[in-house]
């Protein structure tokens, strides 16, 4: 009998595959029932933290990242019976009981994506938690679309911590009941509400694809009977487009008074569309000559979830520090560098200008070719005395500054270090004039910013306060299979690939509830000083 060794080791090889297949499908078909068990458990979390709770299971149910994107892009099953017409509803945190309102179409469709409007009110100063109306949307309805109506009060202003907790649960809420698309959540106010627009806007853009301020004034941010914790960045403002609506006649604020500041705010870069009602008080009784032009508005502008540009700046790393794909880590004393340029400076006038910004006598700031970076000032630098006066270090640098002439010569006492060693600095006083530039709102404490731009693969990072920050990558707009580069203040601190994970994955999706903004990496960047 002739052997065919050749054709026994083809036959041998073969069945070796169809083995080896069979053992893979058997694998893959034990992972599934796990797979699909923790997918039910993450889309079924009622919270946050009960999403966050519900991810590792995720992880260790062997799902790669491609099928786990899938899903999440897909997103959870609505149910087709979620209630309709207007929900009084209620949120409990703290032994406060926070209710709210779902203003639902009667047609809702589980298997449309629909528009949210969140829809803040005014005379906040009100003693209790009382639903207005009905609980409906009422005269303020515009297009079809689901409308959310959070409830506050003096001891929970829409300006207080606790609804910087109480108004995004209620949208989470509102996601995980109905289908909402996700690009298309707006946060709209009237009065207090609208000052609350501007106020959110500053701490927590992510969520909104705009704003829509009506008889509401940033201004009244600065009011320090609100009590407000933590500062206000207007330049946070530039991030999402706005739709703004002030009354000539209105008693508490007149377009006049208002108008100054929103024409600063568009030339500074502010995308907005301000529609004045000259003859309006203090109501809301142009809405329908209004309304049509406001929907058209939201309707063009949906969120973009992955900006190319984005800024953002905090004076908190616990909270408040996050925008989009960036997250600010870590604050440190600001480098030398030119200014930024920022919406809290309201220009009026001339005024001479050393090239330094400070907190008291703390330098906090010098400008690149300024007559302070001739006298060799640095940022962190402590003004002790200038000409052998001693100064208090309450008291402001570049207001102290005002008492001398140009030409005049000045000795600077710096201590500089953690050791806070002594060193003299002279020359001339020799500032320059520039615009006169007043702060709307002050920075009691040290702040930090990032300015980002996104080309291809490439992040250019402008950064002023900030030791670290984190780049949450989306495979929707980053190559995986190729370098990616981050370039901070000119200098390349990252250049390489980045591995895909499904626990960053999950994590982010625990925390966004989002299908629209999905990360396949979070990558650290520290800055040296």
């Amino acid at each position: 009998m002739t052997r065919h060794p050749v054709v026994h080791r083809a036959l041998f090889l073969a069945m070796s595959a169809l083995a080896l297949a069979t053992a893979g499908l058997g694998a893959r078909g034990a992972q599934a029932p796990a797979i699909d068990a923790a997918f039910a458990a993450f889309w079924n979390a009622t919270s946050v933290p009960e999403a966050v709770a519900a991810a590792p299971a995720i992880v260790q149910s062997g799902v790669d990242f491609d099928a786990a994107l899938a899903r999440l892009r897909k997103g959870r099953p609505y149910d087709r019976n979620a209630p309709r017409g207007v929900q009084k509803l209620t949120r409990r945190m703290e032994a406060t009981t926070y209710p709210f309102t779902v203003d639902v179409p009667a047609s809702y469709d589980a298997a449309r994506k629909y528009q949210v409007r969140v829809q803040l009110h005014g005379g906040v100063g009100r003693p209790d938690a009382v639903t207005r109306g009905d609980g409906s949307i009422g005269a303020l309805a515009g297009a079809e679309q689901i409308y959310v109506l959070p409830q506050a009060w003096a001891a929970a202003p829409w300006w207080g911590p606790q609804q910087e907790v109480n108004v995004p649960a209620i949208l989470d809420q509102v996601k995980r009941t109905w289908n909402v698309d996700e690009n298309r959540v707006v946060l709209s106010g009237v009065s207090d509400g609208g000052t609350a627009a501007f106020y959110v806007a500053m701490r927590d853009t992510t969520p909104y694809a705009s704003f829509l301020p009506l008889n509401g004034f940033i201004m009244v941010l600065r009011n320090r009977d609100l009590g407000l914790r933590g500062a206000l960045f207007p330049h946070n403002l530039t991030n999402k487009p706005f739709f703004v609506v002030n009354g000539g006649e209105d008693p508490l604020y007149p377009a006049a008074r208002v108008e100054p500041y929103l024409k600063q705010f568009k030339a500074g870069g502010l995308t907005m569309e301000y529609v004045p009602q000259p003859d309006a008080g203090h109501n809301t009784a142009w809405w329908p000559t209004v309304k049509d032009g406001l929907e058209r508005f939201v309707s063009s502008h949906p969120r973009e979830p992955h900006p190319a540009r984005l800024t953002w700046q905090t004076d908190s790393t616990a909270s408040r520090n996050r925008a989009h794909w960036v997250v600010v880590d870590r604050l440190a004393p600001g480098r030398p560098g030119e200014e930024l340029p920022d919406l809290n400076n309201f220009v009026a006038g001339e005024e001479p200008n050393f090239g330094v910004r400070s907190n008291g006598m703390r330098v906090t700031t010098v400008l690149t070719g300024s007559n302070a970076q001739a006298f060799g000032l640095q940022p962190g630098d402590l003004v002790a005395a200038i000409n052998g006066r001693q100064l208090p270090e309450a008291l402001e640098l570049t207001d102290f500054l005002g008492i001398y002439q140009a030409g005049e010569a000045l000795h600077f006492e710096v201590e500089r270090g953690p050791t806070r060693q002594t060193v003299d600095l002279k020359g001339t006083y020799q500032p320059t004039l520039m615009p006169k530039a007043t702060p709307l709102f002050p920075s009691p404490r040290a702040a930090g910013r990032v300015d980002l731009v996104r080309e291809g693969n490439t992040v250019r990072a402008t950064t002023r306060g900030v030791g670290a920050f984190t780049l949450l990558l989306s495979p929707d707009v980053f190559d995986f299979s190729r370098p990616i580069t981050v370039v901070a203040d000119g200098r390349t601190v990252f250049d390489g690939r980045v591995q895909k994970s499904v626990e960053t994955l999950v994590t982010w999706a625990a925390k966004d509830n989002d299908r629209t903004m999905l990360y396949g990496a979070a990558l650290p960047i520290a800055l040296t000083p």
